[in-house]
């Protein structure tokens, strides 16, 4: 009988821990993962995918990325959101809306709030980064770039870029040439490009399956 509580006991708490889904209260659909220990305030990360996990099916988003991370026992210690794009490239506002629910329905420390994404999805978080400067606390785009144009609203924000040089799908220069353009608007600009050697589009991934990159975001809170 003791054996079998524990059983149930470590069966409800391994429910407790997954991700849900929250559908139809924002634009985009969305993965939400609750940290084991909630605080009277709680970090926030934004994940945001790349291409190939667009579309209506949102267990597609799974599939890589920070819930796969989750799901092979990584404790983040922060509420965690994974939204799923339709199609296209990721919009900044519609990113902002899952973040203004997030904020209002659960305890949510407005100071450390971070995004992250790879491949489109890196785009994506220099783009929701650039718009939102105001709200975000540290970045964090693998494997992408961004747009020239908005590099100059990216200067206060603490940026790591981390692009693999073997990557021949978005090449290495993308995260080189957002990077020089954020250190010309200003050249103690906190951005950093982190290479890795050997690494291609794919293999990059496995830095989600990792604390490393996730208590590199934590260390940063906004002023």
């Amino acid at each position: 009988m003791r054996i079998l509580s524990v059983l149930i006991c470590l069966f409800s708490l391994s429910v407790v821990a997954q991700p849900k889904a929250v559908l139809d209260k924002t634009a985009y659909q969305f993965w939400l993962n609750e940290p084991k220990n909630v605080q009277d305030k709680n970090p926030l990360i934004i994940f945001l995918h790349g291409r190939s996990l667009s579309g209506s099916n949102i267990d597609r988003v799974k599939r890589y990325g920070a819930l796969k991370g989750i799901e092979k026992g990584l404790n983040i210690p922060a509420y965690l959101v994974a939204p799923q794009l339709p199609s296209g490239p990721w919009n900044p506002d519609k990113v902002d809306e899952i973040v203004k629910y997030v904020i209002d329905n659960y305890k949510i420390d407005e100071s450390r709030i971070y995004v992250t994404g790879m491949s489109l999805g890196a785009y994506g978080t220099m783009k929701y980064a650039s718009k939102y400067a105001d709200r975000i606390a540290a970045a964090i785009a693998i494997c992408g770039g961004g747009e020239e144009r908005d590099a100059c609203n990216l200067t206060d924000i603490p940026i790591k870029l981390i692009h693999g040089d073997k990557d021949f799908i978005v090449p290495l220069k993308e995260s080189k040439k957002i990077m020089t353009a954020i250190q010309s608007c200003n050249k103690k600009a906190p951005v950093e490009l982190e290479v890795v050697k050997g690494g291609n589009h794919g293999s990059v991934e496995d830095l989600y399956r990792h604390m490393d990159l996730y208590n590199w975001l934590l260390q940063f809170n906004k002023k």
